[in-house]
């Protein structure tokens, strides 16, 4: 089992993920956790990214050899001690105020990625510097072809392991808990430029591949023609998601669409997937199918609202507890021995929703 990276006091306060979820709940002004838990009109996307985990059940098997098992993988040539990465939240100070810094400094405690929205602070340079370890910058285009060079040029000296372009923010959402609570993020109260974000396009990513020599990640992909574009154009990462439910209504959860993304794609690029990702069996299940970073957003936002850095560090203790059980119970000790052969179809057993994973935490 991988020792904690959190504070002995914190773990002696934080010994279930429910009780972070709990905490963060809480603490956080009741706008703020509505805009972490919420999601657009009938949150119908966001509960079937539940579903599509929950309709999944493990097929373990027995009398293995589990006495050493290793969490361990790689992502675009970074050695990772977890394949994780904490997803970009816009306005993630809004949990604590350290915001992106506090994620990468818990990133780098635990060996794993951390992707740091535009749309965050402190900013990408201040990000970087806050701690070591491999990094993505996501970038909301705001601006002409200059603009995305600017970040670009910014994310490479600031040593970003690849640079992530959101492309599912065409137009933007009707979330209706932050409209009912009056609640506008900080960074949209004087957001310009929607018209680049309108027109983005395959030309736009065609040109940032024949310009800039770091590795290029499409987040927002949801259907295999999508994934294939991006790979014939030389993408070298496909991010599976559908903004955790909060563009689109009325889509497929992510994992639903992961199989046939994986298929399509074929080796030619990374995959990365988010979309409900709460517990560790959610974790394990993305990898069998074909998964090689799993990003997580919502238990990012609870950790730091909990706790800071520490709470934070201290979700991702106990998530790669769980994932060391499950890989273990399965009968596995390597990511790599999984494979879809180890899921199989079944019936969700509690209501799907953002937040069914945590049975304990009580009714809002």
């Amino acid at each position: 089992m991988r020792e904690p990276r959190s504070l002995p006091g914190t773990q002696n306060r934080f010994q279930v993920l429910h009780e972070i979820a709990e905490e963060a709940r809480a603490s956080l002004p009741r706008n703020i956790w509505d805009y972490m838990r919420g999601a657009t009109e009938t949150e119908t996307t966001a509960k079937r990214n539940r579903m599509a985990i929950d309709t999944l059940a493990l097929r373990p098997r027995m009398l293995r050899d589990v006495t050493d098992i290793s969490l361990a993988s790689t992502f675009m040539g970074a050695e990772l001690e977890l394949p994780l990465t904490f997803a970009p939240i816009g306005s993630l100070e809004s949990f604590h105020p350290e915001g992106g810094a506090a994620a990468a400094r818990a990133a780098a405690r635990h060996g794993m990625m951390t992707t740091l929205s535009s749309v965050s602070a402190p900013g990408l340079e201040a990000t970087a510097e806050a701690a070591p370890g491999p990094k993505i910058f996501q970038l909301y285009v705001r601006g002409d072809s200059d603009w995305i060079d600017d970040h670009a040029h910014r994310a490479i000296a600031a040593g970003y392991t690849a640079f992530c372009l959101t492309v599912d923010v065409a137009v933007y959402s009707r979330r209706e808990r932050d409209i009912v609570n009056r609640f506008v993020k900080p960074w949209r109260r004087s957001a310009g430029g929607k018209n680049f974000q309108s027109s983005l396009n395959w030309k736009d990513v065609e040109r940032f591949k024949a310009t800039h020599d770091i590795p290029l990640l499409i987040k927002g992909i949801m259907t295999a023609e999508d994934a294939a574009m991006a790979c014939d154009l030389g993408v070298d990462g496909v991010w599976v998601s559908n903004h955790g439910g909060r563009q689109l209504d009325q889509a497929q959860g992510s994992m639903a669409v992961l199989p046939e993304i994986v298929e399509t794609i074929a080796g030619r690029a990374s995959v990365v997937v988010d979309g409900g990702f709460l517990r560790g069996t959610d974790v394990i299940k993305a990898i069998a199918l074909g998964a090689d970073l799993v990003g997580l957003g919502r238990l990012t936002a609870m950790g730091l609202g909990a706790a800071g850095e520490e709470g934070l560090t201290r979700a991702i203790d106990l998530l790669s507890e769980e994932m060391h059980l499950a890989l273990g119970l399965m009968g596995k000790t390597k990511l790599s021995e999984l494979s879809p052969e180890d899921l199989t179809t079944a019936p969700a057993v509690v209501h799907s929703d953002v937040l069914s994973a945590f049975p304990l935490l009580p009714p809002a």
